[in-house]
């Protein structure tokens, strides 16, 4: 016949409390803040990619609001991103990346010349940027996943 012993649950405990922080809320705000991260990383690469003219094309990547035109502040790709509502559909996180500029898709994709006798080539600067986020998108969530699993676990 076995014999009594004592079990010390605290360490137990102190898990179970850990794993239902992590359950409650934060892992809304990890993705939340992961697809904040995805689009400045995207903004930053189409940024860079957009020829510059006269430069309006380039900051229509950040467009000001109203409020910030009258004070003349703008944003930087990532303060933006930061700024964008992250939509939850299902178990999908989205964020509308957009460049409100008329003539924008047309650099993207191509047009036909003024006088309509040739075509000029598209940059595809969204196209291609949005390729090589997707492409690093694994190491980056990774990155950001492990450093809120240290956090919860070693915080406290």
């Amino acid at each position: 016949m076995g014999r009594g012993g004592r079990v010390d649950l605290r360490q137990l405990k102190a898990f179970e409390r850990k794993l239902a922080k992590l359950a409650s809320g934060d892992f809304e705000r990890f993705c939340e803040a992961a697809a904040k991260e995805l689009a400045a990383r995207l903004l930053g690469k189409v940024i860079r990619r957009t020829p510059v003219d006269d430069g309006t094309l380039r900051r229509g990547w950040t467009a000001k609001t109203h409020a910030e035109a009258e004070s003349g502040s703008s944003k930087n790709a990532k303060e933006y991103a930061e700024s964008l509502g992250v939509q939850k559909q299902g178990n999908v996180y989205e964020l509308t990346v957009i460049n409100p500029v008329e003539y924008a898709q047309y650099v993207e994709f191509g047009h036909r010349t003024r006088n309509h006798q040739g075509w000029k080539n598209g940059l595809f600067m969204m196209t291609i940027s949005a390729d090589e986020v997707e492409q690093q998108a694994p190491v980056i969530l990774e990155r950001k996943l492990f450093e809120m699993l240290r956090e919860s676990f070693d915080g406290d």
